[in-house]
């Protein structure tokens, strides 16, 4: 039962976001692909992986616990947050921080986190940045 609810609501989710990036305006001068594509591609990994989980679902799990669920919760005010920030902080600070706390929260020390942090944000903007050239979020250091 469980996986079938989320299925559906993962599939509702991806029709929705779909629907919505079909709304995106294109702007005059813009490269080949577009700025549709990229969430149309998430919608449609979205929606196939929430189409297995409806037609074929795992047996019931056994949910943790109430601090297993607070660590759940704690994890999703960490994503809000980051998506929040962003702009503000920039990519690579929050990146940081966000990535930093999640490899805490999953079992790494406090310094193999911090170095998880620093080595996820600056990797990911490497290769989107420099190496991609997408325009990444600028913190109050332009970077």
């Amino acid at each position: 039962m469980t996986d079938r609810l989320i299925g559906a609501t993962g599939l509702a989710i991806a029709v929705f976001f779909a629907w919505r990036a079909t709304l995106i305006e294109e702007p005059f001068i813009s490269d080949p692909v577009g700025p549709r594509i990229f969430p149309l591609i998430i919608c449609v990994l979205l929606g196939l992986a929430s189409l297995g989980m409806l037609l074929r679902p795992d047996p019931e799990p056994d949910w943790p616990a109430l601090p297993g669920l607070m660590e759940v919760a704690a994890g999703t005010v960490v994503l809000v947050a980051y998506a929040e920030l962003l702009p503000q902080l920039g990519f690579i600070i929050a990146t940081f921080f966000a990535a930093g706390y999640l490899a805490w929260r999953l079992g790494a020390s406090p310094l193999r986190a911090t170095l998880a942090g620093v080595t996820i944000s600056l990797g990911i903007y490497a290769v989107f940045h420099l190496i991609l050239g997408l325009a990444l979020a600028r913190g109050p250091f332009g970077f």
